[in-house]
């Protein structure tokens, strides 16, 4: 068994400036992050799996209106909600994904049926939620995914081709893209990310959470990895991806792999944002390229953080 037990959380990366940032905001922030982190790193302390401690995480952050995914994703430029979410194992490389789902409670319990009780990795659209009613997931009403501030986000931009992303100046009005990797006592690793995208966003726009490589990946000959940011440059640098490549075929570190991803190859091309990393050996990593990232850590190793800003 191994012992090296490792979890790491994302709330999303940007702009997120210390001096807009309100007391009760920040403490919000962190207690969301805290509940998530604790009690999905319990799940690996009583021997239960990475996928069920990542899945665990990212339902948390998805049930709370602090971040863009589930209940707190932003509003499209239909005026819907259109959720986008991934799910993906170490051994056996098995993942799953969805994409423009409406209604759906869990996007990343869906996510994860895809990947246990289908032949495929991913469903989009009316498919998916045929397949999570199929499957008898958790549906919500407009209302439960209504949130006043994000409404009126959309409202300054609709029937314009302008869009925001989670990193924009004005995040601290906005929410992330949530994430959560993990290793377990069984030395297997797991990712899982979840989104509600860009406010605005065209309808059928598809971004890097739901692309396996692109926004979530693992495996774990080297790591597992959960991005959030700019995605279309993400998609475009397969960032998940090209960290464990990096580490498989160039030999570096879960450290240098990720720094040389998001600190020169992502801002080559104008990308920026951030990830969370675990290695097959438990190690952590958290870089971004961006002002703050929201983001928390533990580990048997008495690592244990959670934060927002650089440090």
């Amino acid at each position: 068994m191994n012992k090296n037990l490792s979890l790491a959380i994302h709330g999303g990366a940007g702009t997120l400036l210390k001096d807009e940032m309100t007391t009760a905001k920040e403490k919000a922030y962190k207690e969301t992050l805290q509940h998530a982190l604790q009690t999905s790193y319990a799940l690996l302390e009583k021997g239960g799996t990475a996928l069920d401690a990542v899945e665990n995480a990212v339902k948390i952050m998805e049930d709370s209106p602090l971040f863009n995914a589930g209940k707190g994703s932003v509003f499209a430029a239909n005026g819907i909600h259109q959720m986008e979410a991934s799910i993906m194992e170490g051994k056996k490389l098995t993942s799953g994904a969805v994409a423009l789902v409406t209604g759906v409670k869990n996007p990343i319990q869906l996510a994860r049926n895809v990947m246990e009780k289908s032949a495929h990795v991913f469903l989009a659209g009316e498919g998916a939620m045929e397949f999570a009613r199929e499957q008898q997931l958790p549906f919500e009403n407009e209302a439960y995914f209504y949130e006043e501030s994000r409404f009126q986000q959309w409202q300054k931009i609709k029937n314009t081709n302008t869009f925001k992303l989670d990193h924009d100046v004005s995040v601290n009005d906005k929410v992330g893209t949530v994430g959560a990797v993990a290793l377990d006592c069984f030395g297997n690793l797991a990712a899982a990310t979840s989104t509600g995208g860009m406010t605005n966003k065209k309808n059928g726009r598809i971004g890097d959470t739901a692309l396996i490589g692109a926004g979530n990946y693992a495996n774990n000959k080297t790591c597992a990895v959960s991005c959030t940011g700019s995605g279309e440059y993400f998609i475009r640098k397969v960032v998940a991806y090209d960290v464990s490549c990096l580490m498989e075929f160039s030999k570096m570190s879960l450290e240098e792999a990720t720094h040389e991803v998001i600190h020169k190859r992502l801002l080559e091309i104008g990308g920026d944002g951030g990830l969370i990393a675990i290695d097959h050996h438990g190690n952590i990593s958290m870089p971004f390229n961006t002002e703050g990232m929201y983001r928390a850590c533990k580990s048997s190793n008495g690592e244990e953080r959670v934060a927002i800003y650089k440090d």
